[in-house]
């Protein structure tokens, strides 16, 4: 099953011919380092668009988290010690994509999005068996609020139930709109104290990483005595 792509084709060898000698300078110099930044901001952009934009605007801006994964991988295949291409980076995730999915490409069964949550960890796991804990893979980047609400999903995978969580009133928001509302006033009050918010939330979520090691760790040296 293929098809051709030329407008997909003609930006790879736009993205080459930039770098190119005789290209352009400023792409020539760049480094997977230096462009981490147009990355964050590109991908943020491209939240805007898919929650307030247009189509329009959601084109332009998949195509720049696009040109950066380009940008990238041509990088790589002119780079000593990497030498790695699109194609690499394409065949690598359809082969992920093949593993994660087995209930579509092989012989197990899930017929709803709960049962595919359900196995997804332990094939993930038998992808990545150096990783020893539930925590292992997270991106330390994200912000606080996107980490925590990441952090509180991995601890309950391991029985590990946050007090804060727990200790809600009891006049929880009832909708996104609600709990914007409720965030942007814990935001508020916690300035209005020269508290810094993004601060104390991931305070509070190493906290919480802490005890699910300490789980961990715990379920370990149980299954060992």
């Amino acid at each position: 099953m293929s098809a051709a792509h030329p407008g997909l084709d003609e930006l790879i060898d736009t993205v080459a011919l930039l770098r190119a000698p005789g290209g352009c300078p400023w792409d020539a110099d760049q480094t997977h380092e230096s462009l981490v930044q147009y990355l964050v901001e590109e991908s943020w952009e491209l939240i805007d668009a898919i929650e307030s934009g247009s189509r329009e605007e959601m084109i332009e801006e998949l195509g720049d988290v696009l040109y950066q994964v380009l940008f990238h991988a041509d990088l790589a295949a002119h780079t000593d010690g990497e030498r790695f291409d699109i194609d690499d980076v394409a065949r690598h995730m359809t082969a992920k994509m093949v593993s994660r999915h087995p209930h579509v490409f092989g012989d197990r069964e899930a017929e709803t999005a709960a049962d595919v949550v359900a196995f997804w960890d332990d094939l993930k796991a038998d992808e990545k068996p150096h990783r020893t804990s539930v925590l292992d893979g997270i991106p330390r980047g994200m912000p606080a609020l996107a980490l925590a609400q990441k952090v509180l999903g991995k601890a309950e995978k391991v029985g590990v139930a946050d007090a804060t969580a727990q200790a809600l009133p009891a006049a929880a928001p009832v909708d996104e709109d609600e709990l914007g509302r409720v965030l942007l006033g814990l935001v508020a009050s916690a300035r209005s104290q020269g508290l810094d918010a993004e601060r104390a939330l991931r305070a509070a979520v190493r906290g919480l990483e802490d005890e699910v090691r300490a789980a961990e760790e715990s379920r370990a040296g149980s299954r060992t005595d």
